[in-house]
């Protein structure tokens, strides 16, 4: 290697617990969660005590409970914000997005709860809105005023950030999981705002 050139680092590689699930965890949006089964009771005391998130991917094939389902490669890292008991007994927690990661491999416990090595996709970048997506911003500031959500406190300026303003978009309109799974595994957020476009009727 020539003096003074940088080695190329590899991916970032960890072992990170999945939590499959028939939606589509969005960074920075929050999901209620019911938890009842032991492998999942058993992931969210680990990952209580490490102070670490899990994992949550979209069903391909199968269900919620029972039997490991067969979940997308890429999903989000859910941190764990509040949690409490449902009057029904179960477990229930608030959790928030993330970041994203793609799984290569998976490995499945005694108890079923299924271990992903993943490595991290890269943060979005810091990048202003394109003038051709401006309608965007302004959809997503009319979509807030109107259902009251969490971000109607946001700082004005996030509504010029293209990623802040695409997986809003993603989390808030009415689209179906597998649309939200596509804008998830976009890397560029101007990339992800044409396709939010494409998808607006």
């Amino acid at each position: 290697m020539p003096a003074g050139s940088v080695p190329h680092e590899s991916p970032q590689h960890e072992s990170l617990g999945l939590f499959p699930l028939h939606a589509v965890l969005l960074p920075g949006a929050a999901l209620g969660l019911r938890v009842f089964e032991p492998r999942y009771l058993d992931l969210v005391r680990e990952c209580s005590r490490q102070g670490r998130g899990f994992g949550v991917c979209l069903i391909l094939e199968g269900e919620e409970a029972g039997a490991p389902a067969c979940a997308a490669a890429y999903g989000t890292e859910a941190r764990i914000e509040d949690f409490g008991r449902g009057e029904d007994g179960p477990l229930t927690l608030q959790v928030r997005g993330a970041r994203r990661f793609r799984t290569e491999r998976v490995r499945v416990r005694d108890n079923g709860l299924q271990m992903a090595e993943i490595h991290w996709c890269a943060p979005d970048p810091s990048e202003p809105l394109r003038p051709e997506h401006g309608l965007l911003a302004t959809l997503l500031q009319q979509i807030i005023e109107y259902t009251g959500s969490e971000h109607a406190q946001a700082p004005h300026a996030l509504f010029d950030d293209a990623a802040w303003v695409g997986w809003r978009l993603a989390e808030l309109l009415p689209l179906e999981p597998a649309q939200r799974q596509e804008l998830l595994q976009l890397d560029d957020p101007h990339q992800r705002l044409d396709r939010l476009l494409a998808l607006l009727p």
